[in-house]
């Protein structure tokens, strides 16, 4: 499965043709995000067909274990262009935005 790095997403991220998906809970993306459309994990299934399959689509969560699950999932259901930030928004906040609280 393909990754990136929070590094080479802050790159990527400015491309508007990108989907950022963040599958961490409401409550976490109240908390501090990038933005980016919220699914959390436990909805992505009920609430997959929103997600266009023709863009390619990056997956977030706090350490980036529920987004490689996530990415894994849209895999399996016919995405093809679906990749796993590593690290995830916490890598963020200490490598490239600081100010994106921390928890």
């Amino acid at each position: 499965m393909n990754e990136v790095t929070v590094q080479e997403f802050s790159n990527i991220w400015k491309d508007n043709e990108t989907i950022l998906l963040d599958v961490r809970t409401v409550e976490e993306f109240s908390f501090c995000n990038l933005g980016g459309t919220n699914i959390p994990l436990n909805d992505l299934e009920r609430k997959i067909n929103i997600l266009p399959k023709d863009k390619e689509i990056y997956c977030l969560c706090h350490h980036g274990v529920r987004s490689r699950y996530a990415q894994a999932f849209l895999l399996e259901n016919g995405y093809s262009k679906v990749y796993n930030i590593s690290g995830g928004i916490d890598a963020w906040s200490i490598q490239v935005d600081s100010s994106v609280k921390r928890y």
